[in-house]
């Protein structure tokens, strides 16, 4: 291949990726929104920020996939475990200032 050739090459994957991280980013928003919905049910209800059962079935769930889909599982799971964290510290946030509005009202 010629060194035009391999920086066409490259400059294709890059534009891949980058419509891949945009699409990521896209995704996490959605997920991110979605799960502030349920943060806000479970503050309103005064349901716990974390839910262990449920985390665990989602970190054996996505090892499958990652498995699947050719990806390293351990990888995977530390993505998950990221976004549960983000997930439970955004929770512990709506119910605390669920906590104050409801004080603030009495």
């Amino acid at each position: 291949m010629t060194d035009p050739e391999i920086k066409a090459q490259l400059l294709s994957y890059r534009q891949s990726i980058d419509n891949i991280d945009a699409a990521l980013v896209h995704m996490l928003a959605e997920r991110f929104r979605c799960t502030k919905e349920v943060g806000v049910l479970k503050a309103k209800y005064n349901l716990p920020p974390a839910d262990p059962a449920r985390e665990e079935y989602q970190i054996a769930r996505l090892r499958q996939l990652a498995e699947d889909a050719h990806l390293d599982p351990d990888f995977a799971e530390k993505f998950l475990n990221f976004v549960i964290t983000e997930v439970i510290r955004h929770h512990e946030q709506i119910a605390a200032d669920h906590a104050e509005q409801g004080a603030a009202a009495k």
